[in-house]
């Protein structure tokens, strides 16, 4: 919780901001702060909280995955509204609902599923907590919500497309001062276009349990143990489509210490899709060094990554690794690859000039990691098919993004990625150097 007088930080979750902190201090007169706490009664439990989040995003792609899909005459404008009420009526009980607005304009193939989605609930819940669970706080949750698990690779929200992810279903977790333990059994909401039409995609299945503690081991370092199941009725790989049932045993560490920061990840997955066994897995590595004494504050990341593909498509196991519901920007903003059948090397360089300007340069190199599979966007779609090519080498992307905080909620960020086809995007179909160009304005609040 903030400090007496000082507001939380706007979180990528906005339920997981907690205003409580005004009930020992006047009500502030000021916009949106006296929005923030609003008593419903004597008790200083219960109380209102209001917010929301407006969006105007600008993309412009000259030739858009490499060549591959329709070229955008002028662009693409996205806007996204968002207006919350969280309703805490005392202790135990609490709602939260929140409404968002997605809209496209400009797509030369017409807007995809996570550009447009004219008004839907993004969040419809109800917590019911106690206080007084083994030294912590255990809470139910039900109703349509989003979730994250760790660093949103495996089960994130989807930020940077314009519409985001959320689940129908029910969640437990667990809060002590050391650790966190989550328990889930939920599905997807089917994104459609429309208002109030969206429903629950009955054909995919997320369950499991996911752990968090902190500094659990004699040296430095937090870490995440979870299992986490999944079920898809239309699964499509190289190989083909499939009824996909797949579980993923993964651990996370990360921390910092020093001047060193620490996100590793590994993964191991086993299941059936269609009559074959699954066995996949993967690593991921991000482990970065500050300079916070020098000019500008330089942080130099490193990114190490790799997950398995597929060996022989003419064989009824698959080996592709499976993310699940991962960051929609999970390389960057373009969003052309997944991490599905891939090895990549990505460096990043941090710069803070001034407080409220950072900026960032970071060089990716991406290979295929299984010549006989083929290359996934982010979403699981089959961006290019392996066409009997013996590459590895895939692509190479350098972009440039500079964000400019204005005030509190109120950010502005360009970016500019600049994509080289490598050996086997030439050897597989269109091969155009690729540019993509993204103006955000964003103002939470």
């Amino acid at each position: 919780m903030a400090e007496i007088g000082e507001p939380p930080p706007i979180k990528k979750l906005r339920f997981d901001e907690d205003y409580s902190y005004l009930r020992g201090i006047p009500w502030p007169r000021q916009w949106p702060d006296c929005w923030k706490y609003i008593p419903l009664g004597n008790s200083p439990d219960s109380y209102l909280t209001l917010g929301g989040e407006i969006r105007q995003r600008y993309e412009y792609t000259n030739n858009p995955t490499f060549g591959q899909s329709p070229q955008d005459s002028h662009g693409v404008w996205l806007q996204r509204y968002s207006l919350f009420g969280d309703l805490h009526w005392n202790r135990h009980l609490r709602f939260f609902g929140q409404l968002t607005s997605a809209l496209e304009t400009g797509r030369a193939a017409g807007p995809s599923p996570v550009d447009e989605d004219e008004l839907e609930w993004q969040n419809a819940f109800f917590d019911l907590s106690s206080n007084d669970w083994s030294g912590g706080t255990a809470t139910a949750r039900i109703g349509r919500q989003e979730i994250v698990f760790g660093s949103g690779r495996i089960v994130d929200v989807r930020e940077g497309p314009n519409v985001r992810r959320t689940f129908d279903g029910g969640r437990g977790f667990l809060i002590t001062p050391n650790w966190r333990v989550d328990v889930v059994a939920a599905r997807p909401r089917e994104d459609r276009r429309g208002v109030f039409d969206d429903k629950t995609n009955d054909t995919q299945a997320l369950w499991g349990i996911y752990s968090a503690m902190q500094n659990p081991l004699p040296y430095p370092g937090n870490l995440d143990l979870y299992y986490l199941g999944y079920e898809n009725e239309n699964s499509t790989y190289v190989q083909g489509t499939a009824h996909e049932d797949r579980h993923s045993l993964g651990a996370r560490y990360w921390g910092e210490q020093d001047n060193w920061d620490w996100n590793w990840e590994a993964l191991y997955q086993f299941g059936h899709f269609g009559s074959g066994k699954i066995r996949a897995w993967t690593l991921a590595t991000e482990t970065a060094y500050q300079w916070p004494d020098a000019r500008w504050q330089p942080t130099l990341k490193l990114s190490v990554n790799i997950a398995s593909g597929d060996n022989d498509p003419e064989n009824s196991d698959l080996g592709t690794f499976n993310p699940i519901y991962p960051r929609g920007n999970y390389f960057s903003e373009a969003a052309v690859f997944g991490p599905r059948n891939f090895y990549n090397f990505h460096t990043f360089l941090y710069l803070q000039p001034t407080e409220p300007l950072a900026l960032t340069v970071d060089l990716n190199f991406f290979w295929r990691l299984e010549k006989e599979d083929g290359l996934y966007s982010p979403s699981g779609q089959i961006v290019r098919s392996p066409d009997d090519s013996d590459a590895h080498f895939a692509a190479t992307a350098l972009s440039l993004t500079a964000e400019y905080t204005l005030c509190r909620g109120l950010v502005f960020t360009a970016i500019h990625t600049f994509g080289m086809p490598e050996r086997f995007l030439r050897e597989t179909g269109p091969s155009e150097d690729l540019n993509f160009t993204e103006l955000t304005l964003q103002y939470r609040f």
